[in-house]
């Protein structure tokens, strides 16, 4: 009897030392359960999105020219002031013309005489024809002359090209606007004495303007691809940044592609157009050239989603058990708060979408899949 007791006792023992197992690892479950965290998460997928690029650009005007002294002198008069409007052919310099006056009045009275000379020995000439032809005299004296006829013709000819050349000294003293523009620098005053050649000041034509940049080679044939694939053109349209970071309200049209790759650089020089019609532009300013690009069935990871080590980037990637795994990707470039993938990542992977800080690789977490409206609301 004793010893059905002890058997009894010790079964009662097993069974109580089993339950309480039982509750103590349930429990521990429970617990895990309860401090796996809640983590959203995120499906990629592809899209379609512009690209921008920028550029240095080097802005100059339409035409920029300058202009300089022609002919010798005193500067007598500046009819115009720095940074001012000039109308094609108003006066800008006048150099002291005294001495080219008394040019063109010798060079008149030069051309009077050789025309009353050639006229005196055109009467000689019919008078000795006449003679001839009654045969007082013999044809050998008409030959000279016809011959003096002929260099006073010549001497006529030269005296016309020195008036013209006269006129010319007198008419570059009086110098005006090539064209409308704004007027640069004055470096000389009145009463300077200049030289030909001299630097008297230089004129912008400012009502559109030219931006030139380099495309890199690769990024050069790209551009040619997208241009014969895209019918509306708009990959010829740019924006332009100013120095201020402002952007330029108006934008401008590629207009030309220079015909070689520079060899040192691996790049090639395009130009574009922009209107002016305000003045802001100015030549020899800088800028910041953006252009757009179209990029087809791209992926794209939001900022707060990417952590960097070093040199590389990664993503958290989510698998079927919701464990979270380092995953390195290399991005193309970066638009507003996205990263555009090159490779590395696909459409369908499952990313962490924010608490990188908080995760480490191989844990376990309770994902909270964000759909696109909340994702978009979110920034």
């Amino acid at each position: 009897m004793e010893k059905f007791k002890a058997i009894c006792y010790v079964a009662a023992c097993a069974l109580l030392l089993l339950v309480t197992g039982c509750s103590s690892s349930t429990n521990k479950e429970d617990k895990e359960a309860a401090d796996t965290l809640q983590m959203p998460v995120i499906t990629l997928k592809t899209c379609d999105t512009v690209l921008q690029k920028a550029y240095v650009a080097d802005i100059q005007a339409l035409k920029n020219v300058e202009i300089r002294a022609r002919v010798k002198g005193f500067l007598e008069k500046i009819y115009v002031d720095e940074g001012k409007y000039v109308k094609k052919g108003q006066p800008l310099f006048k150099i002291d013309d005294r001495e080219y006056k008394v040019m063109l009045s010798k060079a008149k009275a030069a051309l009077s005489n050789a025309i009353a000379d050639a006229k005196a020995i055109e009467l000689e000439t019919d008078r000795v024809r006449m003679l001839v032809d009654k045969k007082v005299i013999s044809k050998s004296e008409l030959d000279v002359e016809l011959s003096k006829l002929n260099a006073s013709k010549a001497t006529i000819d030269e005296a016309r090209s020195m008036v013209q050349s006269a006129e010319n000294l007198l008419e570059f003293a009086y110098i005006k606007s090539p064209f409308a523009g704004i007027i640069d620098r004055i470096p000389l005053k009145a009463g300077s004495l200049i030289d030909e050649g001299t630097l008297l000041t230089s004129i912008s034509d400012n009502s559109s303007m030219y931006a030139y940049f380099s495309f890199p080679e690769n990024e050069y044939l790209n551009y040619v691809r997208t241009m014969k694939t895209s019918p509306d053109k708009t990959s010829q349209k740019v924006s332009l940044v100013l120095a201020d970071g402002l952007e330029f309200p108006e934008r401008g049209d590629i207009e030309t592609v220079e015909g070689e790759i520079e060899q040192t650089t691996g790049s090639i020089n395009f130009r574009a157009r922009f209107p002016n019609p305000q003045g802001l532009l100015r030549h020899g300013a800088t800028g910041k050239l953006y252009l757009s690009t179209k990029a087809k069935a791209v992926v794209m990871i939001p900022q707060q989603s990417v952590f960097d080590i070093q040199d590389k980037s990664y993503v958290y990637i989510v698998d079927k058990n919701n464990k979270l795994h380092m995953q390195a990707f290399t991005p193309l470039t970066r638009i507003s708060n996205y990263y555009i993938v090159k490779e590395g990542l696909k459409a369908g992977d499952k990313i962490l979408f924010e608490g990188t800080q908080n995760a480490r690789d191989g844990m376990v977490i309770k994902p909270k899949l964000l759909a696109k409206d909340t994702l978009l609301a979110m920034h």
